[in-house]
């Protein structure tokens, strides 16, 4: 009996040893110098302080070794201290411990505004599919992240920052881990950042339909290390935007201007066809009835000219010939008289 319970002791202890080398919750502890983050709470900050309680920030360009500190804050409780959104907030870079005196006694942590950002890349194609909003179904897909919480990984037993890949099926279903191509399985949940950008390499085919069917997915990226989402949760900080990502076999782009070219191919071909028709009707009536009437005018021309002297003869003076007469009885007389 007390050899079991001796063995039970010895696993129990055993146990306690192994457990703290692996917790999660390493991630709040916090050394003199490390970068903390607006919205961490229960970070035990006491290798941070050394011992002292105060700690002092001093505005930029400030002579922080003659001058007094810009703000202070009185450490409390340093075993669960608070980084303040509100109180820390326009107060970024390192805070200093304070000794007794007041007087600068050493950095204590670096406060830091996070910023987060995800990208959705095709690793088949090697483009960017977050702008346009759509990838080919059957491509694999990776994620690129862009973010300063890989800083995290300075802390003591910590790899980088623990950040979520969501991805939302269009039925709403959030998934935990994606199956690439070569069947690996990825873990998507607090998947560790330690470096800025980082990817994460093809993770998953949407060419599996049976477990990834066609649709409309919504995509983003959170931390919530140290509840830090839940205390400072603006987008672009410890979550990102969620853009549409559209899993079908054609482009949507290329299928709108693909219809668009159908209507214009269409339309010149009409066009043409019916310029054509009346062209040829119409243009020769008009050239017709335009050679039709110079030759009316000319016909005009040429019958009424003859017809002119008749009309002239029928209408001559009755007292010409009399008159004529008259002037030859005349000039006889004059031939006589001249003769005489």
């Amino acid at each position: 009996m007390i050899n079991s319970m001796g063995k039970m002791c010895a696993v129990l202890v055993l146990a306690l040893l192994i457990l703290p080398a692996g917790a999660p919750a390493a991630i709040n502890t916090i050394a003199a110098e490390n970068t903390v983050f607006l919205g961490e709470e229960n970070l035990d900050v006491r290798l941070a302080m050394d011992g002292d309680t105060l700690i002092g920030w001093w505005a930029s360009a400030a002579a922080i070794q003659t001058t007094s500190p810009s703000y202070t804050i009185v450490v409390s409780s340093p075993a669960a201290f608070f980084i303040s959104p509100t109180e820390f907030s326009g107060k970024l870079g390192p805070w200093y411990r304070l000794n007794t005196s007041g007087y600068l006694n050493g950095t204590a942590f670096i406060v830091s505004d996070p910023n987060l950002d995800i990208r959705v890349m095709d690793a088949t194609l090697g483009v960017d599919a977050t702008e346009n909003g759509w990838i080919t179904t059957g491509s694999e897909v990776a994620f690129r992240i862009t973010t300063n919480l890989y800083q995290m990984g300075q802390r003591s037993g910590v790899a980088g920052a623990p950040v979520t890949i969501k991805v939302q099926a269009p039925g709403g279903a959030t998934y935990s881990a994606l199956v690439n191509k070569a069947g690996a399985t990825t873990n998507i949940v607090e998947m560790s950042v330690p470096t800025s950008p980082y990817s994460t390499g093809a993770i998953w085919d949407t060419g599996k339909t049976d477990t990834y069917p066609y649709g409309t997915y919504r995509i983003w990226a959170e931390c919530n290390a140290n509840s830090m989402k839940d205390n400072y949760g603006d987008v672009g900080k410890t979550y990102t935007a969620s853009p549409a990502l559209l899993n079908q076999e054609r482009n949507p782009l290329i299928g709108t201007y693909y219809t668009s070219t159908v209507t214009r191919t269409a339309a010149p071909t009409t066009v043409p066809t019916t310029v054509k028709t009346p062209f040829p009707t119409t243009v020769p009536p008009t050239m017709v009835t335009t050679t039709a009437a110079p030759t009316t005018i000319a016909t005009a021309a040429l019958t009424t000219p003859p017809a002119a002297p008749p009309a002239a003869a029928a209408t001559k003076s009755p007292g010409f010939e009399p008159a004529l007469a008259g002037a030859g009885l005349l000039l006889a007389l004059a031939f006589i008289v001249r003769k005489e």
